[in-house]
């Protein structure tokens, strides 16, 4: 058995209607990612108030639960909260025999268990119940009977809090997690014999069960010799004198339990403590940090939820990443996942629910486990619910790491296909007064492999039923082709060497030339079409690569002397030149390139040429025209309104995209502010 499908309304963020919070699951493991506030931990609160927790820890409703649609608006009256059940196996039939829903799912009947839970607000004035006592519905409508308390306790899950303190759950004392968890498992309850005090020959103690050794030892209590005398002085001297003849007072010394098997197994069980050691062999206690103690605990309540032969199997974990480092998450969430794999003596499997701001976590993941929540609503990433194809999703489990994961936790994606855009690009958006970091923007460099593909996570599959991922998110992509005169000017051909013919060469650059008519408009948008829709749009560089489109859109001086400075590099961090002998070397040839260039896409080829034909590191020039950009700008000459001005405008566009609209200055006057009101006159590009 295991939960299909999440329903919430009304709770917290998470409104009712077309705005009620729906998340479809699968057996296994799920992984709950998405940006802070997103609803993330009221779903697990959710599931907690529904189904309660083993560590017996209670979650009321608080009337700031209910959801509130405006702001200083009326709060919901009621939150309600629908489990769908499916994969029930004969057991849990049998169990929930009374509250089963039978349905016809593609042409075939089903059993499901569906349980509603409603809480209302107590609208009597005067009332100090603020929230009526919540009701448990089942049926498809929530017109079944009631779940009784009985059923309810088999649905029970284990909870793991975020932060937790692990090693006080693991220590000794009244009502300890670890008593809770060693009492019902199978090797403490039902391994070992019971102690026999009249026994001959006596019981070996190895032999014992734990309740069987706690016996011995409060038997050995009372033969003890110091007991024994104790116990003779207390009843001849001290209670035998303050008796009466008809009513003697007699005391008896031994170890206090209750009567009853389970309660003193309990009380038994309290006494031990666990904790990490060095070996196998090894008694004493080491001191751990709260990572691994973290390891302990999770360790702990699956050796629990593995080995019970009854009740639901589910396991919430908020943020199963606290304490660790990273190479010890991942193997955290290999363990997970192999542990939701496996199949219980009754035929179940675990069924793993997280939380988690992990991009080491989200990327060991398989992307079918994953469910986005954006804005109170879920988006499963898995197969059928995305633009993904199979090929795509197999190309992503490959390479979709840690450095790219973080797109799962952003305001707003922005994917590049090389280092240069990653390095230069967030440092043009903060200069021009949109600062990357203050707009929750993740720059995800795919290197020039499935920009595509990255970007067809966040596109719905049918958008009219599950509706549209509130991310935007914007892919630059080079246009790959080159002014007709750029391949001798770049030294992709000889100088008086003819242009291969296509077909029948097999050169893989292309010039404008190749591309009459509208077939480079064609092109563009076939590159386009790749990537966009819904909130997804890709930005095709408006002539050739970032770098050619800076130089022809108004920068060729300043990336001429960043290539400049990275052909110069190695000499640079050497001390055998300086930047102001680089400089003016590079100021002197470009002026000389203005001079003799017959247009801008010449000068802008030439300018390029430093990266094509001589091979400059564009990641390193991507360095320094950075620097120089803020220079400029922290002396003054440069303003943000300039800086804008000289950009392509494919990259103003991209910028635009996932922080919001540029405003245009009123003319004669200043420019106006970076985040203009949405209803401002002035034009937006």
């Amino acid at each position: 058995m295991f939960i299909a499908e999440i329903r919430i309304e009304n709770f917290r963020l998470f409104g009712a209607g077309d705005q009620a919070f729906v998340l479809p699951l699968r057996p296994g493991l799920t992984a709950l990612v998405g940006e802070n506030d997103a609803g993330k931990t009221a779903v697990i609160d959710s599931l907690r108030l529904v189904l309660g927790t083993r560590d017996q820890d209670i979650l009321r409703v608080d009337p700031m639960d209910f959801h509130q649609a405006t702001p200083g608006g009326e709060r919901a009256d009621q939150i309600v909260v629908r489990l769908t059940f499916r994969g029930l196996t004969i057991a849990d039939r049998g169990a929930f025999a009374e509250f089963l829903t039978y349905e016809m799912i593609d042409g075939a009947n089903d059993t499901a268990l569906i349980v509603t839970w409603v809480a209302k607000r107590n609208a009597k004035e005067g009332s100090s119940r603020r929230v009526l006592p919540p009701e448990w519905r089942t049926g498809a409508k929530g017109d079944g009977p009631l779940l009784d308390l009985g059923a309810r306790s088999l649905l029970t899950a284990t909870y793991l809090r975020p932060l937790r303190d692990a090693e006080r759950a693991m220590s000794a004392g009244r009502g300890s997690r670890l008593s809770q968890i060693l009492q019902h498992t199978k090797e403490i309850r039902d391994t070992g014999s019971p102690f026999d005090k009249f026994a001959d020959p006596p019981d070996d103690p190895k032999t014992l069960s734990v309740l069987g050794v706690g016996d011995y030892a409060s038997y050995l209590f009372g033969e003890s010799e110091g007991i024994k005398q104790a116990r003779k002085r207390l009843n001849d001297e001290y209670l035998k004198p303050l008796s009466f003849a008809n009513d003697l007072l007699h005391a008896r010394i031994g170890v206090a339990g209750a009567q009853e098997d389970s309660l003193r197994l309990r009380q038994l069980l309290e006494k031990l403590e666990l904790a990490l050691t060095a070996s196998a062999d090894d008694e004493s206690a080491h001191s751990r940090g709260l990572g691994s103690n973290n390891l302990l605990f999770m360790a702990c309540e699956l050796l629990l939820l593995a080995a019970e032969s009854d009740g639901f199997p589910l396991l919430l974990i908020e943020e199963p990443e606290a304490h660790l480092h990273p190479q010890r998450q991942l193997r955290l969430m290999s363990f997970l996942q192999e542990q939701a794999e496996k199949i219980r003596a009754d035929g179940q499997r675990i069924q793993i629910i997280v939380t988690t701001h992990s991009p080491n976590l989200a990327s060991d993941m398989q992307l079918g486990n994953l469910a986005l929540i954006e804005g109170g609503r879920a988006f499963p990433l898995c197969e059928g619910k995305t633009k993904l194809s199979a090929s795509d999703y197999r190309f992503l489990e490959r390479f979709l790491d840690v450095t790219k994961a973080n797109l799962f936790f952003a305001r707003a994606v922005l994917i590049v296909e090389g280092d240069a855009e990653n390095i230069l690009l967030p440092v043009i958006a903060r200069l021009l007064g949109r600062d990357f970091h203050h707009h929750g923007v993740s720059v995800v460099n795919v290197g020039g492999v499935g920009l595509g593909r990255y970007a067809r996570v966040f596109m719905r599959e049918d958008e009219a039923k599950d509706g549209v991922i509130n991310i935007p998110v914007a892919c630059i992509t080079d246009m790959d082709v080159m002014p007709d005169n750029a391949p001798w000017i770049v030294g992709k051909l000889e100088a008086g060497q003819p242009i291969p013919p296509l077909p029948p060469s097999k050169r893989q650059w292309r010039i404008k030339a190749d591309f009459p008519g509208a077939e480079l408009e064609q092109r563009r948008a076939k590159r386009k079409a790749k990537a966009s829709g819904q909130k997804v749009e890709t930005f095709v560089a408006d002539e050739w690569t970032l770098e050619y489109d800076l130089a022809f859109h108004g920068l060729g001086k300043h990336v001429y002397r960043a290539a400049s400075l990275a052909l110069a590099d190695d000499k640079l961090n050497a001390g055998t030149t300086n930047q102001a002998a680089i400089l003016a070397a590079a100021d002197a040839a470009y002026q000389a390139w203005a001079n003799a260039a017959p247009d801008k896409s010449t000068l802008a080829s030439h300018v390029y040429a430093l990266f094509e034909a001589d091979s400059a590191s564009k990641a390193i020039g991507a360095q320094y025209l950075a620097e120089q950009l803020e220079k400029e700008i922290a002396d003054g000459a440069l303003d943000a309104e300039g800086l804008r001005a000289r950009l392509p405008p494919y990259v103003v566009a991209a910028i635009a995209h996932v922080t919001g609209p540029f405003v245009l200055p009123p003319a004669g006057g200043a420019s106006a502010e970076p985040n203009p009101p949405a209803a401002a006159p002035n034009p937006v590009v």
